[in-house]
């Protein structure tokens, strides 16, 4: 009974307070405003700032629309879950404690959810970076300048690393030094093969260095790990197909082979 009368204010009161204040003020534009507000203030303990950065969603807006996503299917997660454990269970020992743990679950799954996103974008620029070094070799061994490369890379292609490109060119010509955003690049994307590819490129260029000899070697290089990655995955795979064939196919092709010769046995001893 108790838990029917919270759920009962649980509805109640929200109505109630917008009842009032929806005359003086828009009630869904002061619940934005404490909602932002909210969100603004949040800690940063699991380094969303730096994972949002990385897919492209680094200002302050899309940090604050994340934390309120966040919350807010967190928030429902659990009015949701009180509503359907109280028709299961009248026991508040178990209704809320199993409410709250379903809205951390969900809170938990939208924060995954960005970690997966960013570990997908990553391998995916990593796949990319082959063919993108490759043509920005080509293009700087035609004659062209490192800035004008990039621009013609990042206008003739749609993938994750010309984009990154956009980024540098568009810093360039606010006055930002290139090596500098080379480097602010190199440290947006976590990793390890980009990293090393602007800081050879940042010396190069600092050094007055042949770039097209710098970026020939790491065209070899990306190939090479690239074989390698595919390797890695089909062996991944390889082993993968393999669980099917000895848990199901064989015990099955076993069982039909000794199947007759158990039958006439048992017809034998009887």
């Amino acid at each position: 009974m108790i838990i029917v009368l919270s759920l009962t204010a649980l509805l109640i009161f929200p109505a109630a307070f917008l009842i009032v204040i929806g005359d003086e003020i828009d009630p869904l534009e002061q619940a934005q405003k404490i909602a932002r507000s909210q969100a603004r203030k949040s800690r940063d303990r699991s380094q969303l700032r730096v994972r949002l950065e990385e897919v492209g969603r680094g200002n302050q807006n899309e940090y604050e629309i994340f934390r309120i996503r966040q919350y807010g299917y967190s928030a429902g997660t659990v009015a949701i879950g009180l509503v359907v454990f109280t028709l299961i269970s009248q026991s508040s020992s178990f209704v809320i404690p199993a409410s709250v743990c379903l809205g951390a679950l969900m809170f938990v799954a939208i924060d995954k959810e960005l970690s997966k996103s960013v570990k997908k974008r990553r391998e995916m620029i990593e796949a990319e970076f082959p063919a993108i070094i490759e043509m920005l070799t080509l293009a700087i061994a035609a004659g062209e300048t490192p800035m004008s490369a990039m621009l013609r890379i990042a206008n003739s292609s749609d993938s994750h690393l010309a984009k990154e490109f956009q980024i540098v060119v568009a810093e360039v010509r606010t006055g930002v030094p290139l090596n500098v955003t080379l480097d602010a690049m190199g440290r947006r994307v976590k990793s390890v093969m980009i990293r090393r590819f602007v800081d050879a490129l940042v010396t190069a260029t600092l050094r007055g260095a042949p770039i097209v000899e710098v970026l020939s070697r790491h065209a070899v290089d990306a190939r090479g790990n690239q074989r390698n990655r595919v390797m890695a995955a089909a062996g991944k795979a390889e082993i993968s197909m393999m669980i099917p064939v000895v848990f199901l196919i064989l015990p099955i092709s076993i069982m039909f082979a000794l199947w007759p010769s158990l039958t006439n046995l048992n017809m034998f001893a009887s």
